[in-house]
């Protein structure tokens, strides 16, 4: 139903206010029905009864002195006052919410996802708890970007890693991230492959091969997608779906059975009956960023962030060599 037309007789009186008066809760409704343009749907989204809604924009234009809405038993639009408060209602809301996140989150523990045992991340992790021994950063242990950056937004998790640019834009929308570094990627190889041989293995040896790259995995199609991109046109495959191997004593026992070389990174921890080696002529590089839920205020990120950046800078981890490969929509993101 939508409110019934407002005669000129009917406009509320303009008065003067100061904008610490205004209460957040009537900002909230303009700006729902300001995005709706439909006072029932506005009620929908914000759980509450449209009388209520349309009482509240009404005690907001007679606090403003004007009328937001042109309101007819057709439609509703902004008016030209709605419109220039719209950006400024937005501000305001945002930033309450950031208030409120950080009132309830600045004390709780953090939950941190490493992806997996053994890669840099940890040493991150470990520099933000001497940076802020107050904290309670607790790690967990499971990759793919895909899968984290999912529960970041839904407040199941608060930090991840990986490559942020790989992330469908609607899950990067709720998202902050900062660059930590152009990792070199790897190739782990069977023992007895033939390329295992090698110290170091040109890319275009592995023409011809099926190479492992979490391919139907849902959580890692950010490094199945990257994977796609880098062998495109070298004559590389990337491995059918296998079964998700969980754990490091599963993992080894498919690519055992499989004996597919699989994609990886120049610091992924030793296997045993697999052979890690750099791959070169280009060197691919896998972007990673430091992932967490936009708007989200608490001291265990600022360690965080502050941690990767000064290991990134003692390390060089943001220095890309000359002959690096990196997808130009990564090299966006990393900037």
């Amino acid at each position: 139903m939508t409110p019934e037309p407002v005669s000129a007789s009917r406009r509320a009186e303009p008065v003067v206010v100061s904008r610490r008066d205004v209460d957040p809760r009537l900002l909230r409704a303009f700006v729902a029905v300001a995005e709706e343009l439909h006072f029932t749907r506005a009620a929908a989204r914000l759980y509450v009864a449209q009388q209520a809604l349309s009482r509240d924009v009404r005690r907001l234009e007679r606090e403003l002195g004007t009328e937001l809405f042109a309101r007819s038993t057709r439609q509703v639009t902004l008016t030209a006052d709605g419109e220039r408060l719209l950006p400024y209602a937005r501000r305001v809301l945002e930033a309450q919410d950031d208030l409120v996140a950080a009132a309830a989150g600045a004390a709780r523990p953090l939950l941190v996802d490493l992806n997996s045992p053994g890669l840099v991340f940890g040493r991150i992790l470990e520099r933000a708890r001497a940076l802020a021994p107050e904290c309670e950063l607790m790690a967990r242990f499971e990759s793919g970007l895909a899968g984290s950056a999912a529960e970041i937004v839904a407040g199941r998790l608060d930090v991840s890693f990986g490559r942020y640019a790989g992330l469908d834009p609607a899950l990067r929308a709720g998202l902050d991230h900062q660059p930590v570094r152009y990792e070199p990627m790897a190739v782990l190889l069977p023992t007895g492959h033939p390329l295992a041989e090698l110290d170091e293995v040109p890319l275009d040896a592995l023409a011809g091969e099926t190479v492992y790259a979490g391919a139907g995995n849902p959580r890692t199609t950010e490094w199945t997608g990257l994977a796609r991109l880098l062998f495109e046109g070298r004559g590389i495959e990337v491995a059918p779906p296998a079964p998700l191997a969980v754990g490091l004593e599963e993992f080894e026992r498919v690519m055992a059975k499989n004996r597919n070389p699989v994609l990886a990174v120049v610091d992924f921890p030793a296997m045993p009956g697999a052979e890690l080696r750099p791959l070169i002529a280009p060197v691919p590089l896998s972007p990673v960023s430091l992932v967490w839920r936009k708007g989200l205020l608490h001291q265990g990120i600022e360690a965080l962030r502050e941690a990767a950046a000064s290991l990134a800078a003692e390390e060089g981890w943001l220095a890309r060599p000359a002959d690096g490969w990196l997808p130009a929509a990564d090299a966006l993101v990393m900037t």
